[in-house]
């Protein structure tokens, strides 16, 4: 398969300026990140001068978190679009910064799906974090549950839903344990049309539930493919947990939401550096109900499905 290849932020916005010896050297906005990067760590550097433009580093320490080194002034919070929404931006302790630009091309695919459908799609996007796929749903007209476990993260999120004027947006904010949530709305026959997710290897919930994506994720879906039976028109998922392949996840997908009637791909996520690299940035897996000679087979946001 291909790789989905993330290069829908404008340069101003986002570039991978380059990547290698376990690191990725990033343009945020006006500032330049140097930041760790496992997927790089067998992979040469190409453009070496670049890397003394970073404004600041992130170190891993031994134990958990770490800390930023900076050779500028970087103010604590700054922002960058991703039109139709605006996205803030700040340095935390684990080397984030709010926002995987990975997930830009699904945005705009999650946008497309919903207008396709020609109606208000009522859309779940659970482990939500701040809120990128919920903000390009919501601004394609959908009604959407936003739920992530992080009180914080859920308030930035709406930070970033003020910032783009969708202050007034169809958007339930949940602060919650995903598990928990699903199981929650399944019991009070709360129906969704389609479900977004996008799981941790491993997380705790609010009350120290324990996630495991390798012991939990199946029984999600499966939760999910109840909470959506007989209205599904697509399930976007995607994964960061190593030597979890495309395939695998696409079979995951397939026996748990079932294939009859529906295109189940899935493909290698990537950033392109300014030199034309591919870095991969995790996986995704897409569920679309076939509904071929209606909307929804205009689906092409992105790049095409291989």
């Amino acid at each position: 398969m291909g790789k989905t290849e993330a290069a829908m932020f404008s340069p101003e916005a986002y570039q991978l300026l380059d990547f290698g010896e376990g690191r990725r050297l990033e343009a945020f906005g006006p500032w330049v990140l140097d930041r760790p990067c496992p997927a790089a760590e067998a992979m040469p550097r190409r453009d070496l001068a670049a890397w003394g433009r970073a404004d600041a580093r992130f170190e891993r320490s031994s134990t958990a978190g770490g800390t930023w080194s900076s050779t500028a002034q970087l103010p604590d919070r700054w922002t960058i679009a991703h039109p139709p929404f605006t996205l803030e931006l700040k340095r935390t302790e684990f080397g984030h910064l709010g926002v995987f630009p990975e997930q830009a091309a699904n945005w705009d695919w999650i946008a497309a799906a919903v207008r396709a459908a020609l109606r208000p799609l009522s859309v779940l996007n659970l482990f939500a974090y701040t809120g990128g796929s919920t903000l390009a749903a919501a601004a394609a007209g959908a009604e959407v549950t936003h739920v992530d476990a992080a009180a914080n993260v859920v308030a930035w999120a709406r930070r970033n839903a003020e910032l783009s004027g969708m202050v007034d947006a169809a958007v339930r904010w949940i602060a919650e344990d995903a598990m928990k949530f699903v199981r929650r709305e399944l019991m009070r026959g709360t129906r969704y049309d389609a479900v977004i997710l996008d799981p941790p290897s491993y997380g705790h919930g609010r009350r120290g539930e324990v996630w495991r994506l390798s012991r939990h994720l199946r029984r999600l879906l499966e939760t999910c493919a109840e909470l959506t039976a007989g209205r599904r028109r697509f399930i976007l998922l995607t994964c960061h947990t190593p030597k979890l392949t495309p395939d695998r996840l696409r079979r995951l997908l397939a026996e748990t939401m079932g294939d009859r009637g529906a295109q189940v791909t899935a493909d290698t996520m990537a950033l392109v550096a300014g030199g034309g690299q591919s870095l991969p940035s995790g996986v995704v897996a897409r569920w679309q109900a076939d509904t071929t000679g209606d909307e929804t087979h205009l689906l092409t946001a992105g790049r095409p499905e291989p």
